[in-house]
């Protein structure tokens, strides 16, 4: 082989990388790492604080939830739900789409319920509502513009509520989880400027955002502030349903439990464990360590039932039924033109 027809040396795909695009994969393998790690770390406590727990005592404090408890939890999980459905409706609000209500209940739901237990939502969540949402005429794009904006909306809401929690009862969550009471208002604070400050923003004519060459547009103040109040209500409900299932007597007042709740959702978010397994559980046992273990186990299990298990199973069984139908749907349309032209031979006859 002569010297010329050697290939010249292949350049890295790293040295062929633009900087930002170098900077912006050394930040997502940074993140990632983080979530690993923080994820790691919740499994290490939780075990801790699992392996000095009686068995036996967990079995009677799974059980002793009174008809009560379960009832309540499930009025809660059933309006949290009901109110992500709004989420869906606010968002093809601004993209300007007109969608019947039930397909929008039933991507909503099931978007949800499915993501909820199974983790990464933009991935889960955007494949059920396209899955859904595509026969209608909406394109990938439409539907990943919608993910992001009801996403919007949860986080809204959950800095609204953490805001008037950590404020409000900065002294209660001082001695709770054992900070200092102008941490808590401090936090508390900049969750409001946050709020506040999002509201000025998009009070503007141009409320543009541009990640990678992609745009989108967010909702304007009306919307906004629906989304703010509909994703509180949210954050709320979904609250209240492992309040409920808490064991009597612990005094805990109910804008108290908040702060712990939405910081356990946060934790287990930047976690990326699906559903928040493992990380949320240990942030709310760490958090409410001055109460008995079993009782609160006990209802956070009750709670995984209420609020991910049964809507996860309701979710599938509804999916499979609207594959079923859309294949019978398909099925009887490809025998239609068949049947019309035997119709059309007979008459000729």
């Amino acid at each position: 082989m002569s010297p010329h027809s050697v290939a010249p040396p292949d350049i890295t795909s790293a040295e062929a990388l633009h900087p930002k695009e170098r900077r912006s994969r050394r930040f997502a393998w940074i993140g990632m790492a983080a979530s690993v790690i923080l994820f790691g770390a919740s499994l290490v406590v939780l075990w801790r604080i699992v392996s000095e727990i009686d068995v036996n005592e967990l079995k009677a404090a799974f059980t002793a939830a009174s008809l009560r408890q379960i009832g309540l939890a499930i009025l809660f999980t059933t309006i949290s739900y009901s109110l992500l459905t709004c989420y869906d409706a606010i968002a093809l609000k601004q993209l300007k789409l007109k969608i019947p209500y039930r397909t929008t209940a039933m991507a909503s739901f099931t978007s949800y319920a499915v993501s909820f237990t199974l983790g990464f939502p933009l991935l889960t969540a955007g494949t059920v509502r396209y899955w859904i949402y595509s026969p209608k005429g909406i394109s990938p794009g439409r539907v990943a513009s919608l993910t992001v904006i009801t996403g919007v909306t949860f986080w809204l809401g959950m800095a609204l509520v953490l805001a008037w929690s950590l404020i409000r009862k900065a002294d209660e969550l001082a001695s709770l989880v054992y900070t200092h009471i102008w941490v808590n208002q401090l936090i508390g604070l900049a969750a409001a400027v946050f709020v506040a400050g999002y509201l000025i923003w998009v009070s503007f004519k141009r409320r543009v955002v541009r990640i990678q060459g992609w745009k989108l547009e967010l909702p304007g103040l009306r919307l906004s502030l629906g989304q703010i109040l509909i994703g509180a209500a949210d954050v709320c409900a979904g609250a209240g349903v492992l309040f409920v299932l808490l064991p009597g007597g612990h005094g805990l007042s109910f804008e108290t439990f908040l702060a712990v709740y939405i910081f356990a959702v946060m934790l287990g978010v930047a976690s990326h464990a699906p559903g928040g397994l493992g990380v949320f559980e240990a942030t709310i046992l760490l958090a409410l360590s001055s109460y008995p273990r079993e009782p609160v186990l006990g209802a956070l299990l009750l709670y995984r039932l209420c609020y991910y298990l049964i809507p996860f199973v309701v979710a599938l069984a509804l999916l499979g039924a609207y594959e079923v139908r859309n294949r019978l749907r398909s099925s009887r349309g490809a025998f239609k033109p068949d049947e019309d032209a035997a119709e059309e031979s007979l008459a000729g006859r």
